[in-house]
């Protein structure tokens, strides 16, 4: 669906149907985090995120900081792979075990060596 920044998200959803007043973020949060408001989504990297990579087995977690007065929040994402059960270093490649396992990835890199 799309967020009221613009960007497509599978988390977001919204529902304003016959006087409904509903929007939501349906990822999961950190139970340190704030709570979350549709500004959020205007820095929230999980659209990119989700963008860059379509592994089934991605699972995210963020985290909402408020700033200082409510001010300048920040979205910080935490992801993991369910399949080999490893925290990924970055999100946008997805899990570098998942990656070894894929020969075409491999060939595609080399492609690009030999390219440059």
């Amino acid at each position: 669906m799309r967020t009221p920044d613009g960007k497509d998200c599978n988390f977001y959803y919204e529902d304003f149907h016959r006087g409904r007043d509903k929007q939501e973020c349906r990822a999961h949060k950190a139970p340190q985090s704030a709570g979350w408001q549709p500004k959020d989504c205007e820095k929230c990297p999980v659209p990119a995120i989700l963008k860059a990579n379509a592994s089934p087995h991605l699972e995210l977690e963020i985290h909402i900081r408020r700033g200082f007065l409510g001010f300048g929040n920040k979205t910080t994402v935490n992801a993991w792979c369910k399949r080999h059960d490893v925290t990924i270093p970055d999100p946008h490649v997805g899990c570098p075990k998942c990656n070894e396992e894929r020969p075409g990835l491999s060939l595609f890199a080399e492609a690009l060596d030999d390219i440059q």
